[in-house]
C-alpha cells in the first residue's frame, strides 16, 4: 500500500470509527460488537505506525483514555460439579425462565431479587476443601462426580488462601456485611469443614507475557488462557504451576453455613477471606439480567481476564434445590453467552473448490487475523445465495466470526470501507477443474459440476476410498492418486485393483521396490468390512456410523452375501419406506441412498469393482459385549495406547456409537494430548469429558 492509498483509507477508518464510538458511548446503540470496533481501531494504529506523518490530532489513536508427582489421585465430590446450558439471545432466555417455572409450578420463594448475575470466568472450575481452617484438598471438576487432586498444585496460586479467616474474624465480617443471622449461627458453631467451588484462570496480561516468552524461544505459542489455566493445574510439577501466576475467584459455598440466597452465598465467601467478583450482582428479573449482559459484554474487553458470557442463577436456595437437575446441569441456572468472536480483515480473493459430489464451494482467502486464539486465513461462504445475500466483493472488508470454535465464517461486509477497487464475484459456468459446464441443484442452492467424471470429483472420491475410514490402504494417498490419474493408469477406484508392478515401476521415480509396496497394500484390502465398503463408495450424506446401519440392515435381514453381486441385490432389494424405518436415517439420507444404489453408472462401477475379486466381509454383532450400548462418543487430540481408527473400531464392537461433530448426543468427550477446538466446545456444553486412561478403562 502506497502513502497515497494509506491516506484514504486512514480517513475511510477514523471516520468509521468516530461513528461508532458515538453509537456505542453517545446514543448506547452499538451495531457493532467490541471485538470488530477494536479490529478497525488496530488497523488504523498500524497504518499509522507505518505512515507517522499521516497521524492527526483527531484520530481514535491519540485519544487518552513443591515435588513433581507421578500421577493424580481421585476425589469423588460430596455433589456434582454441574456445567451449564447455554443461551445466546433474550428470547432463549426467556425459554429458559418459562421452563423451570412450569416446572416449579410458578411457586417461587417471595425474594425481589429473582436472579443472580455472574460473569463466567473462561477458565478452570475447582473445588477447595478447608479442614479446621486449613486448606486441606484441592481438586478438578473432572467428569462433574470424580475429579483429580491437584493440592500441590493449587496451593501455588497466591489468590486461594491457605488458611481462611477462622471463626472470630469471619463473624465479625458476617455482622458488618448485616448477616447477622448467620453470624449467630457461625459464633455458636463453626464447622471444621468448609468445601468451596470456584475458577482457576490466567490474566490476559500473563497470558501475552508467557507467548512472548514462547516466541522469543521459537516455541508455539498457546492457544489460549483457558488451555494453559488448564495445563497449568493439571502439571505433575508443582514448580511448572507457580510459574504461570494463576489467579481465582471463588463462586459458590457447598457447606450449609445458613445461606438462603446465592449473594448470601458470596457475601459469606468474603467473609471467610475468598476472593470473589466485584461485578458480580443480583438482578430483580430478566429485565435486570439483560442489562448485566450488556454492560458486561461491554466492559469485556478491559477486563484483565476473558470471560464468554455470563451465569444467571436463581437467588433464592431453596428454589435452586426445587428445580433440581435436568441432564448434566441444573435446571435454574444458565449460561447467557456472549455473541462470536469477531474481527475485521481484507478479502483478498474468492475461490472454487469442487468436492467429490461435484459440488462446488466458494471460499474466502483472506489477510490473516486472529480470532478467538487462532489465526485465520481462509473461510467458508458456503454458496452463492450467500454470497448475494450478505453482497460481498472481492477487496472488501468483512466481519469474520466463529462462533462456539467453528468454521470461521464472514457475517458482514462494512461497505462503508470501500474505496471503488472492488469486484463483483461470478459463480463459474465452467467447473475450475474440466471445464464441464456447472448446474445448480433442483432446490437451487448448489451448484455442481454435470461431468460424473469430473478430474476433481475422481480425485476427491479416490481420496475418500483409500482413506483411513475406507479401505484404508497405506501408501496410496493424494500425491499417488494424482499421479496415477495424470498417466492415465487410473479413472475410478475399481482400477486401482487391477494395477500391475509393472505399470508403476515404469514411472519416473517410482522404484521396484515401492511399486512391490504399492501394489501389495492395494491387495491386502481386497477382503474388507462391508461397512467399510459401504463408506468408502461415497454416497452422499452416508458417514461412518450411517455405512454401519446399513450394514446391520444387510446382516440382519439379507441372506448372508461375500459378494458385490450379492451386495447390490439386497441394497436393491430396500426399498425406500424400508429404508427410512432404519434408527437415525431421516428420509433425504435415505432418498440419497436408494438414487445411488439405483443409478445405472453407479451399478456398473459396482461390477467393476466386483469383477477385481473384492470380498466382502459380515461383522456380526455378539451379545453380551455390548456394555457401551447407548453411549455416544468423540475423541479429540492425539491417543497413546491405541490409535483413533482402533478407538472407533472398539467403541462400535461394545455396541457405543462414533461421532465426528460435537453435540449435545454426545455421552463422552475423549481427550487425548493437545486437545482441539472440540475440547473447547465440548466443555462450553458441559459434556462430559475423560482421558485417554479412563476410556481404556470403560472398555477393558
Amino acid at each position: 500500500m502506497d502513502k497515497k492509498e494509506a491516506r484514504e483509507r486512514i480517513e475511510k477508518l477514523k471516520k468509521e470509527i468516530n461513528y461508532h464510538r458515538y453509537l456505542y458511548h453517545v446514543l448506547d446503540a452499538p451495531d457493532i460488537s467490541d471485538a470488530v470496533f477494536d479490529s478497525l481501531k488496530n488497523e488504523l494504529e498500524e497504518l499509522e505506525y507505518k505512515f507517522p506523518d499521516l497521524v492527526t490530532p483527531d484520530s481514535p489513536t491519540q485519544r487518552v483514555g513443591g515435588e513433581p508427582l507421578k500421577e493424580f489421585e481421585k476425589i469423588r465430590h460430596l455433589t456434582p460439579m454441574l456445567s451449564f446450558n447455554d443461551a445466546f439471545s433474550e428470547q432463549e432466555m426467556l425459554e429458559w425462565e418459562k421452563r423451570y417455572l412450569d416446572f416449579l409450578s410458578n411457586k417461587l420463594s417471595p425474594l425481589t431479587k429473582r436472579y443472580y448475575c455472574e460473569l463466567k470466568i473462561d477458565g478452570l472450575a475447582i473445588e477447595l476443601i478447608y479442614r479446621n481452617d486449613l486448606f486441606g484438598v484441592g481438586a478438578t471438576r473432572g467428569d462433574g462426580k470424580i475429579g483429580e487432586d491437584v493440592t500441590q498444585n493449587l496451593k501455588t496460586v497466591k489468590a486461594i488462601p491457605l488458611r481462611i479467616l477462622g471463626q472470630e474474624l469471619t463473624v465479625k465480617n458476617l455482622r458488618t456485611a448485616k448477616l447477622n443471622e448467620i453470624a449467630d449461627k457461625l459464633e455458636r458453631d463453626f464447622p471444621k469443614e468448609i468445601i468451596v467451588r470456584g475458577e482457576v484462570f490466567l490474566n490476559k496480561k500473563d497470558f501475552k507475557k508467557l507467548n512472548a516468552e514462547q516466541e522469543k524461544q521459537g516455541l508455539k505459542a498457546y492457544a489460549n488462557p483457558r488451555n494453559l489455566a488448564a495445563g497449568a493445574i493439571r502439571q505433575l510439577d508443582p514448580k511448572v504451576t507457580s510459574s504461570r501466576n494463576l489467579d481465582f475467584f471463588a463462586y459458590a459455598l457447598v457447606t450449609d453455613l445458613g445461606q438462603t440466597t446465592h449473594e448470601q452465598e458470596h457475601l459469606i465467601l468474603k467473609a471467610l477471606g475468598f476472593k470473589t467478583n466485584p461485578h458480580n450482582q443480583p438482578a430483580e428479573n430478566l429485565t435486570g439480567v439483560f442489562e448485566f449482559h450488556k454492560k458486561t459484554q461491554a466492559l469485556r474487553e478491559k477486563l484483565p481476564y476473558e470471560i464468554d458470557g455470563i451465569v444467571v442463577i436463581l437467588n433464592s436456595e431453596e428454589d435452586f434445590r426445587k428445580a433440581g437437575i435436568i441432564g448434566k446441569a441444573p435446571r435454574s441456572a444458565i449460561a447467557y453467552k456472549f455473541s462470536p468472536r469477531e474481527a475485521t480483515t481484507k478479502l483478498l480473493n474468492i475461490q472454487v473448490q469442487v468436492g467429490r459430489t461435484g459440488a462446488l464451494t466458494p471460499v474466502a482467502i483472506m489477510e490473516p487475523v486472529g480470532i478467538g486464539g487462532i489465526t485465520v486465513s481462509r473461510a467458508t461462504l458456503h454458496n452463492f445465495d450467500e454470497i448475494q445475500r450478505l453482497g460481498v466483493k472481492i477487496n472488501d472488508t468483512v466481519v469474520v466470526s466463529r462462533a462456539g470454535d467453528v468454521i470461521p465464517q464472514i457475517t458482514k461486509v462494512i461497505t462503508e470501507l470501500r474505496s471503488g477497487k472492488e469486484k463483483e464475484f461470478h459463480m463459474p459456468k465452467l467447473c475450475p477443474m474440466c471445464n464441464s459446464p456447472v448446474a445448480k441443484d433442483k432446490d437451487g442452492v448448489i451448484y455442481r459440476c454435470t461431468n460424473k467424471n469430473c478430474f476433481a470429483r475422481t480425485r476427491e472420491s479416490l481420496d475418500h476410498f483409500v482413506s483411513k475410514a475406507a479401505f484404508d490402504i497405506p501408501g496410496v494417498g493424494p500425491k499417488i492418486i494424482d499421479r496415477l490419474l495424470e498417466e492415465n493408469l487410473i479413472h475410478d477406484a475399481s482400477d486401482l485393483f487391477e494395477l500391475k508392478e509393472g505399470d508403476l515401476a515404469a514411472l519416473e521415480r517410482f522404484g521396484e521396490k515401492s511399486a512391490q509396496n504399492i501394489i501389495k497394500s492395494i491387495q491386502a484390502r481386497k477382503k474388507i468390512e462391508l461397512r467399510r465398503f459401504i463408506y468408502g463408495l461415497g454416497v452422499l450424506h452416508v458417514g461412518e456410523e450411517t455405512a454401519i446401519l446399513l450394514a446391520q440392515k444387510i446382516s440382519n435381514y439379507r441372506p448372508v452375501i461375500s459378494n458385490i453381486s450379492g451386495f447390490i441385490k439386497a441394497m436393491q432389494g430396500i426399498d425406500l419406506n424400508e429404508l427410512q424405518k432404519i434408527p437415525d436415517i431421516g428420509p433425504k439420507v435415505s432418498e440419497s441412498i436408494y438414487n445411488w444404489f439405483h443409478n445405472e453408472k453407479n451399478v456398473e462401477f459396482l461390477k467393476r469393482l466386483g469383477k477385481t475379486g473384492i470380498e466382502l466381509i459380515m461383522e456380526a454383532i455378539k451379545e453380551g459385549k455390548q456394555k457401551l450400548k447407548g453411549l455416544t462418543f468423540i475423541l479429540t487430540g492425539g491417543l497413546n495406547a491405541l490409535s483413533r481408527e482402533d478407538a472407533k473400531e472398539k467403541i462400535r464392537e461394545l455396541g457405543g456409537k462414533f461421532s465426528s461433530s460435537v453435540s449435545k448426543e454426545i455421552d463422552y468427550v475423549v481427550t487425548g494430548t493437545e486437545p482441539g477446538s472440540k475440547y473447547e466446545k465440548a466443555k462450553k456444553m458441559g459434556l462430559k469429558i475423560i482421558s485417554e486412561e479412563e476410556f481404556i478403562k470403560m472398555i477393558e
